[in-house]
């Protein structure tokens, strides 16, 4: 691999510019084929969180599909995921309902954590990834 290819890139869909504005991060790095996700969340455009486990969970992981195609991946592509809960055994049976509509098979690997508080008071979950563009297709 020459080093053009390990350039680091950063990923910001237009419609997270407002985070890299505000807060100073990436939703993504992709260096070569490997992208990391920042962790994302169930707020809706008006930055309001969504009712309920499952609803935060669905917008969560529509949003981990947006920055993935930003990066020039997609779900196939994900090869870990750490989920970050704060109510991590009520909630789990309905997360992972979620979790395997968007993972029916070729699982990634994931790990989990039971948290006391995300940056809002109202988040529930917080999902980030690490992706290998193009290993999804093999």
């Amino acid at each position: 691999m020459n080093a053009q290819n390990l350039k680091r890139q950063s990923i910001n869909p237009p419609s997270t510019q407002v985070f890299y504005d505000n807060f100073h991060f990436s939703q993504a790095t992709r260096v070569g084929d490997m992208i990391w996700v920042s962790g994302q969340v169930g707020i809706d455009a008006n930055m309001t969180p969504a009712n309920g486990i499952e609803e935060q969970a669905h917008l969560a992981f529509q949003a981990l599909k947006e920055v993935l195609k930003s990066a020039g991946a997609s779900l196939v592509d994900v090869v870990e995921l750490m989920t970050f809960h704060t109510e991590v055994q009520g909630d789990m049976p309905a997360f992972a309902k979620v979790k395997d509509h968007y993972f029916p098979d070729r699982y990634p690997s994931w790990t989990a954590v039971g948290i006391s508080q995300l940056a809002l008071p109202e988040l529930r979950v917080e999902i980030r990834a690490v992706a290998v563009a193009g290993c999804g297709d093999a």
